[in-house]
């Protein structure tokens, strides 16, 4: 295989090697570079032994855990396809609730019964929002990952994605071994380190794991109790309220005026909002409007649990999912409104190029990264309100439209 000289030492560059050296053979083609770039991967991880000493990891621990180990290349590719920053939020909702899914999660719901009584007795969160956890995360235990945890984090943390956060899961993670929480070879996680059948981090591990079935272990990995009650735990360590619903969709009045966003359920029924399910709305606590798909999409009214959803993955594709696939296992109906499928979607650059006017015009202080998450989703509307548009947060070439006119 021939390259360019400049282009063939670019690809060769530390943590770019990592990157782009997806092909199985690329070893074989630049075994010099390989090699530099293991040497510098092994004083790495030889740097780990100190802050890994202090916090108690033996030698010998350090040394197992580091065994054979070197860095995966297809890792890092795969931080560049979170399919709930990238796909149309109404695919990875409805994507969330597939026959198959919903049939495993109601055979689990019934099968574990005793134990959902229990954890939500024990932490006020109902069934249906760590059944969804559950089935977000791992199809209710079903494929829990396959990939070495150390190695993964030690990849991630390597190449510095999202700086330091990798390394701290990763001395964590050494931290764990060495309490004999879990041998070498049954950690085994995802891509990016989350283990156990509800994935949990290895800090998330340490602060928030609990003994469901009080056999003496925290045991995430094989325990449905286990990974059932520390889920229950996490939520209710984040804020979960009891008795609050995550929300709910709701259906929206004629003339509705959108400049309305946050206020109490009696509010929200004063203005005339209905359950799209038909019941009563809560007599207490407040919500917001969100808007996933725009004024003429689904309509929904969220509480503070699910931003509580939310610190399990900061993505309003996975919140909705996990709450939306809790809801269906449970009996809930399927969403009415209809979401803007014919309309044109916004491509990466566009989503960025809307990030950045934002950014020009004050309203955004983020970075132009195309994931428009509910910080870019508040920009918009803030913009919408100042052009007087309807402002439901929602970012399409119409916006986009009316960002450009704005500079």
């Amino acid at each position: 295989m021939k390259q360019p000289v400049r282009l063939v030492r670019r690809l060769l560059c530390g943590a770019l090697l990592l990157g782009l050296a997806l092909a199985g053979g690329r070893e074989a083609v630049f075994p010099q570079a390989h090699a530099q770039a293991q040497g510098s991967f092994q004083s790495f991880v030889e740097n780990l032994w100190g802050p890994a000493k202090a916090r108690g990891v033996s030698r010998a621990t350090f040394n197992e855990a580091f065994r054979g180990v070197e860095p995966d290349p297809k890792i890092i590719a795969l931080t560049k396809k979170q399919s709930e920053f990238v796909r149309p939020i109404w695919e990875y909702i409805e994507g969330s609730v597939s026959a198959q899914r919903l049939d495993r999660g109601r055979q689990m719901a019934s099968e574990w019964s005793r134990t959902l009584d229990l954890v939500e007795r024990t932490y006020g969160v109902p069934r249906s929002v760590v059944l969804g956890v559950w089935g977000m995360e791992t199809n209710f235990g079903s494929f829990t990952g396959s990939i070495y945890v150390v190695r993964a984090l030690a990849t991630l943390a390597y190449t510095r994605y999202r700086g330091d956060f990798f390394k701290e899961e990763l001395l964590t993670a050494l931290q764990i071994l060495e309490n004999d929480h879990v041998d070498r070879e049954k950690m085994l996680g995802s891509w990016a380190g989350a283990m156990g059948q509800t994935q949990f981090m290895p800090s998330s591990f340490m602060k928030f794991a609990v003994d469901g079935n009080r056999d003496g272990t925290r045991d995430i990995w094989t325990s449905v109790p286990d990974a059932l009650a520390s889920t229950a735990n996490y939520l209710r360590q984040q804020g979960w309220e009891p008795g609050l619903p995550w929300g709910f969709e709701v259906k929206l009045p004629k003339g509705f005026d959108f400049r309305n966003l946050r206020q109490g359920f009696s509010s929200w029924a004063a203005l005339g909002l209905r359950r799209a399910d038909g019941k009563a709305l809560p007599r207490s606590g407040e919500a917001s409007l969100f808007l996933p798909g725009g004024a003429s999409g689904p309509s929904f009214l969220v509480t503070d649990n699910y931003d509580v959803i939310k610190s399990y993955n900061s993505s309003d594709a996975y919140a909705m999912g996990v709450a939306y696939l809790g809801d269906r296992v449970m009996g809930g109906m399927p969403i009415q409104g209809n979401w803007p499928k014919g309309k044109p979607l916004l491509d990466k650059e566009q989503r960025e190029e809307v990030q950045q006017h934002l950014a020009n015009l004050g309203f955004y202080d983020g970075n132009a990264d195309g994931k428009l998450g509910s910080k870019t989703r508040e920009a918009v509307r803030n913009f919408q309100l100042r052009r007087g548009l309807v402002p439901d947060g929602y970012a399409d070439l119409a916006l986009l439209q009316e960002l450009r006119a704005a500079r």
